[in-house]
């Protein structure tokens, strides 16, 4: 009994490619073990690399004359986008802090403002208080006076009561003594 199988068109171009692909690394394997095959292409690769290098060059330079960015100029830009971005970053943590601050600054000084106030509230009051004090102690003053007036008067009026005293005892005295001087005188 045969098999029949049917036609593969894939299976034929899979068995042709993996020839071709043997035949042309074998191919391969002969250039590259040759010394003088890789001293050409290291010298072929050096032209090459001063080619690209100049190539370079003469593309910054019209890109400079025509004013047109270079790959240069863009990873440039991008490296400062980055750069702009971080400080943008840092500026902003900076003035969050100085916020933080200012608002703990504010409240500070709105205690000191508070503490102010009732310092100049006790002044006020104190002021006030020294105000009634000179008035009082003028007032004290005086009625000390008055009373250092009333006192001499009043050795004063002491004074005259003990005249008034002295001159009462020798009127009575007077009135004692007068009887008899009368009796004295009528018995001559």
């Amino acid at each position: 009994m045969t098999t029949n199988r049917p036609y593969d068109p894939y299976d034929s171009f899979k068995k042709y490619s993996e020839l071709w692909e043997k035949q042309i690394n074998d191919f391969i394997y002969l250039w590259t073990n040759n010394s003088e095959f890789v001293k050409m292409s290291k010298a072929g690769a050096e032209t090459q690399s001063r080619y690209l290098e100049a190539f370079r060059k003469n593309q910054e330079a019209l890109a400079g004359v025509l004013n047109i960015p270079t790959k240069n100029d863009l990873a440039n830009v991008a490296t400062l986008t980055i750069q702009t971005e971080e400080k943008i970053e840092s500026l902003e943590e900076q003035i969050w802090d100085l916020q933080d601050s200012m608002k703990t600054q504010s409240k500070e000084i709105e205690t000191v403002v508070e503490v102010s106030k009732e310092i100049i509230k006790l002044t006020k009051q104190l002021k006030t208080e020294l105000v009634k004090t000179k008035k009082e102690l003028a007032d004290s003053k005086n009625i000390q006076s008055e009373l250092q007036e009333m006192k001499l008067e009043l050795s004063k009026l002491n004074t005259f009561k003990d005249e008034f005293e002295i001159l009462k005892n020798l009127i009575e005295k007077d009135k004692r003594e007068e009887p008899i001087l009368a009796g004295a005188g009528s018995a001559k």
